[in-house]
């Protein structure tokens, strides 16, 4: 049987990297993109490939530039002939807390064309590939409550930029029903750095008390690894939160007050 092909945008490292490994476990090629970490990114496939034994290659880029994403398109259906699923995951964020009027211009620009223009340079040349072969999946990542047109303070560019990303995934949804092609978006909790490259297990190990336990990038692989599924086809245009029962806006507003 053909091997499914995975196209994992920010895939060297954080969820990106969890996500990698839950794929190739589970047979996929995969290409994984990063932007400046290439010996993490080598080490990624390294491990990939004595562990699973399947074909991965590694691509670097910057989805913020539309050139890039070109290439990496490019590079990645060279290899491998087909790209069957986009894992759009790569999103630059600021972390230093800015008022609207306080963003730079070119701050501000780079926050929407990494967040939001790059699935449709990315969606542009990779949807023509999947019509032909009748079959698709797309993944966007979004945050807590984006499907609602949240505010979140001091984060307007971030926020701006995945609340369209949330409506041009579902109309991509809308669109593309008829060719076997799906598209989602999931909306990870607040997921630390420590985290995101964890296991769930690990959390389980760490945890407090009985009810609570830290978010991983594991808990956010496995949703991905559901929607690409053979059998998730009835799932589409949906905005699916996975955030361990946590108002992530509504605690950045208490931060903040």
């Amino acid at each position: 049987m053909d091997k499914k092909v995975a196209l994992i945008t920010g895939g060297a490292t954080g969820i990106g990297k969890q996500t990698a490994i839950q794929l190739a476990a589970q047979g996929y090629q995969l290409a994984i993109n990063y932007r400046s970490n290439t010996l993490a990114a080598e080490n990624l496939v390294r491990y990939l490939n004595e562990m699973y034994g399947t074909k991965h290659m590694i691509i670097q880029g910057d989805v913020a530039k539309e050139g890039d994403c070109e290439k990496i398109v490019v590079e990645t259906a060279k290899m491998f002939n087909k790209i069957d699923v986009l894992i759009h995951n790569a999103g630059p964020y600021i972390h230093e807390r800015k008022s609207l009027t306080d963003y730079r211009f070119d701050e501000w620009n780079y926050l929407i064309q990494g967040n939001l223009s790059s699935t449709f340079y990315l969606a542009k040349q990779i949807i023509p590939m999947m019509r032909t072969q009748k079959w698709g999946r797309i993944i966007t990542i979004g945050f807590d409550r984006v499907e609602t047109a949240p505010g979140w303070i001091y984060r307007s560019a971030f926020a701006a930029a995945k609340t369209g990303l949330a409506s041009l995934t579902r109309t991509i949804a809308l669109e593309e029903r008829k060719n076997g092609i799906t598209a989602n978006m999931i909306s990870p909790g607040d997921i630390t750095s420590e985290w995101k490259e964890r296991t769930i297990r690990d959390a389980i190990a760490a945890k407090e008390n009985h009810l609570e336990r830290e978010g991983t990038g594991e808990d956010i692989a496995r949703v991905i690894a559901f929607l690409v599924d053979e059998k998730s086809d009835f799932i589409t245009g949906s905005i699916i939160s996975a955030t361990g029962g946590i108002d992530v806006l509504g605690k950045a507003f208490r931060e903040n007050e």
